[in-house]
């Protein structure tokens, strides 16, 4: 995922230089057996002029439909993505 943000944001000319990805597993007992039931990926360390701030957002928001990990488990696992502090 994050090197798919990496990539989405120089297309649209945002250096993601310092970019760090941070991903969170949330499990939950599915009869005796854990299962990863939601995927948090919060990233930080680039910083975003404020004239690409927009930009910034739409690629978070869109980023996860070209990642092939993504898309190999979309339906299975729910994934949600946002900005960290930090």
């Amino acid at each position: 995922m994050t090197g798919t943000f990496a990539g989405a944001l120089r297309a649209r000319g945002i250096d993601p230089t310092g970019l760090v990805g941070h991903a969170r597993g949330e499990i939950e007992l599915d009869g005796k057996v854990l299962v990863i039931k939601r995927i948090r990926f919060t990233y930080t360390g680039v910083e975003i002029p404020a004239e690409k701030q927009e930009a910034a957002e739409r690629a978070l928001r869109t980023h996860h439909r070209s990642c092939p990990v993504s898309r190999s488990i979309e339906g299975c696992i729910e994934i949600f993505t946002g900005w960290g502090q930090g």
